[in-house]
């Protein structure tokens, strides 16, 4: 099952050549169950602050959820990318304000692989990390070199040595009390921050700290979160985790706690 909708209407050939060559904007992903979705006024703050930084505009939340309802209609669970650009949006004199369009994409629902996964870490740091831009091509090249060389994913670590996040999701610890989120520049995803708020209702201690690659054998599991749901890390670079399956119960309560809002 794959679908696009621009601005509200299937999209065609020459929306996504529009799209491709603007090269120029911000999205959101997230996963739709029965026509609903988790933490969906975090996916709404995200795009209109995105678009307000980006384009200089404000984006129509009415108008946006309107769009994404329509979508979902005869797809209720599914994966939807909402793509905020603008045809309008000049490269040779990107000042001002710009008027904004929406790309609305579906695809088949997925979850998290049950097994843990292994990632290597890289220098490299994301422009703008507070922004899920379309800026993707590093995300993809370190994963491929990861990939190559015998593992499954890539995790970042900034020029100061401090771990940031994932090619696309965040990353958080346990050492054996509780749950450590890493503080660098990064994307604070949807994810994240519903497990945070589900971990403060439960009483699950929590802290955001600088951590290094050098400080890894402190910690007793270590874990991904994004729009698909959480993953265990069986290790990062030459550190292994054996994992908990008292930490894997806790997320998943804190998660599942958090409500679903239709669309």
């Amino acid at each position: 099952m794959h679908a696009a909708f621009m601005n509200g209407q299937p999209a065609n050939a020459e929306d996504m050549r529009a799209l491709a060559l603007v090269n120029y904007g911000h999205y959101s992903s997230m996963q739709v169950r029965n026509g609903a979705v988790q933490g969906i006024a975090l996916h709404e703050k995200r795009l209109q602050t995105a678009t307000h930084e980006l384009f200089g505009s404000a984006l129509d939340s009415c108008s946006l959820r309107d769009q994404m309802r329509l979508a979902v209609a005869q797809a209720p669970d599914c994966t939807l990318r909402a793509t905020v650009f603008s045809r309008s949006f000049d490269f040779r004199n990107p000042a001002g304000s710009f008027p904004v369009e929406v790309l609305i994409s579906l695809s088949p629902s997925v979850q998290p692989a049950a097994r843990g996964l292994k990632v290597k870490s890289f220098e490299f740091q994301r422009p703008l990390p507070q922004i899920k831009h379309v800026g993707t091509f590093p995300l993809f090249h370190y994963r491929r070199q990861a990939l190559g060389q015998g593992y499954d994913d890539a995790l970042f670590v900034d020029a100061e040595g401090r771990i940031s996040e994932g090619s696309v999701w965040n990353v958080g610890f346990w050492d054996g009390k509780q749950v450590v989120w890493p503080e660098a520049p990064a994307l604070r995803g949807t994810s994240e921050q519903l497990l945070r708020a589900g971990l403060r209702q439960s009483g699950v201690e929590q802290v955001v700290r600088q951590v290094r690659l050098h400080e890894l054998d402190g910690f007793k599991a270590a874990f991904t979160s994004n729009a698909s749901g959480i993953q265990q890390i069986a290790g990062i670079d030459e550190t292994g985790f054996a994992g908990e399956p008292e930490l894997a119960s806790i997320l998943k309560k804190a998660l599942e706690s958090q409500a679903w809002s239709p669309l």
